[in-house]
């Protein structure tokens, strides 16, 4: 019975990571600029999460502590859509995704110093491999190199890892009662909306970052209405309610397969290839050192944990 159940987990969890692997092209194919794609696909999605938030509403005994903390949460995750959004346009779906995915290395530096949780030696191993890694993406070493400006894609590529990780952080302690996820999301979510809006309407152009386009358009809306029923709401939520129910190593792969396809649909449906020789081996580079620390070089807590 156990096996059938880590087996339906499985795969729900590999389901929701394909399904937010479309979320870029989703976004190239709404055509709107980075502020406009990021704010819409949170506000799309608050709809259907304060249903299932109402539906659910009696499970969710969380404090108004932890519930202003996932609103938190939301709002660190602000910055990291908007750059994410901005580094595709910079870079191309496939690295920008793999950049943010670098995450997994910061959060566990993080849970090392805060945590007391030692890291794997593959973890300090990687760090200087991604290092060289996105030195060899941003293209400095060629004379032509894959993107419209592949370094300030790499820099909004990192500031977006970083954003990442204190928004994971965050949100990981504001669950530690495991409330109802859709509730968690919808909290998250409104926290994100709200703070890209505040950074949609500053005058932020010096920085690569164009205002919010209030103004709908079809069917550009029609694609980011799908990236946030689909990936944002649909993907989100299937992942979030099968990764604690798997074994380590399941979870591991699960985090892996989006990134990966992500990478997959850039080459195969926008045609995103071109990239130098240097740049393949960056990416090749990245690409290990994200699946070495995330398969081998979770933490080990000094704390001794029973359930």
């Amino acid at each position: 019975m156990a096996v059938e159940t880590d087996r339906r987990a499985m795969l729900i969890a590999l389901a929701g990571a394909a399904v937010i692997s479309f979320s870029p092209v989703f976004y190239i194919y709404s055509d709107t600029n980075p502020s406009t794609g990021a704010f819409f696909r949170m506000l799309y999605a608050l709809p259907a999460l304060a249903l299932l938030a109402f539906i659910v509403r009696k499970s969710d005994t969380r404090s108004s502590r932890m519930r202003w903390m996932a609103f938190g949460a939301g709002l660190l995750l602000a910055p990291d859509m908007l750059s994410y959004h901005i580094s595709m346009i910079f870079i191309g779906i496939g690295i920008a995704t793999l950049i943010g995915n670098s995450q997994v290395i910061i959060v566990t530096l993080v849970s090392w110093k805060l945590l007391g949780e030692k890291p794997n030696p593959a973890i300090l191993i990687s760090l200087p491999v991604v290092m060289l890694g996105l030195i060899l993406i941003s293209g400095i070493a060629d004379a032509e190199p894959y993107g419209e400006d592949p370094v300030k894609g790499v820099i909004f590529g990192i500031f977006t890892a970083f954003c990442y990780s204190a928004f994971l952080i965050v949100f990981r302690y504001c669950n530690k009662d495991l409330a109802p996820v859709s509730s968690v999301q919808f909290d998250a979510t409104a926290g994100a909306a709200i703070g890209l809006l505040v950074l949609g309407v500053l005058p932020l152009s010096r920085f690569a970052v164009e205002p919010v386009d209030f103004q709908p358009a079809w069917p550009g809306h029609g694609w980011l209405m799908l990236l946030a029923i689909l990936s944002q709401v649909g993907g989100w939520l299937a992942v979030a309610y099968a990764l604690p129910r798997l074994p380590a190593a399941h979870t591991s792969f699960a985090i892996l397969l989006q990134p990966v396809l992500t990478l997959v649909w850039g080459f195969l449906i926008l045609n995103q290839d071109g990239h130098s020789t240097n740049q393949i081996i960056g990416i090749i580079l990245v690409l290990a050192a994200i699946i070495s620390v995330t398969i081998y070089g979770s933490a080990a807590s000094d704390r001794t944990v029973t359930e």
